[in-house]
């Protein structure tokens, strides 16, 4: 399967707003359409699995749009902002994002996140 096939079945397909596939450099693998991450921001994403200080300070920054970091980890990056919010998680190989809005319970979007980032490093990725 190719990584936008993830994006658009596995991620948007599950009730996600939209998602993207990057790699740990920060490289776009796949990206729903009209989600557009900047470099500084999936750079700083990227930057938040090693040190979260920075998240946590300043929030979390995707297409200009500031979430309340809850949750900052080696492994998962949770953010909030209005009834939406955003779920990141590491695989060995990628971050995968998730943008979720009021359709979408915060424990549901997680769990789709995470549930993908599980079969990704099981398969190597």
């Amino acid at each position: 399967m190719s990584w936008q096939a993830y994006v658009d079945n596995n991620l948007v397909g599950a009730g996600l707003k939209q998602a993207a596939i990057f790699g740990h450099n920060g490289t776009c693998w796949a990206a729903s359409t009209g989600f557009n991450v900047t470099e500084t921001e999936a750079a700083a994403l990227c930057a938040a699995y090693t040190d979260p200080s920075g998240i946590r300070a300043r929030g979390l920054f995707l297409e200009g749009v500031k979430y309340f970091t809850l949750r900052a980890d080696d492994r998962s990056v949770y953010g909030k902002k209005g009834p939406g919010g955003v779920v990141a998680v590491k695989t060995l190989q990628a971050i995968l994002i998730g943008i979720y809005d009021e359709k979408t319970q915060p424990g549901q979007a997680a769990n789709i996140v995470e549930k993908l980032a599980d079969y990704l490093i099981d398969q190597g990725y």
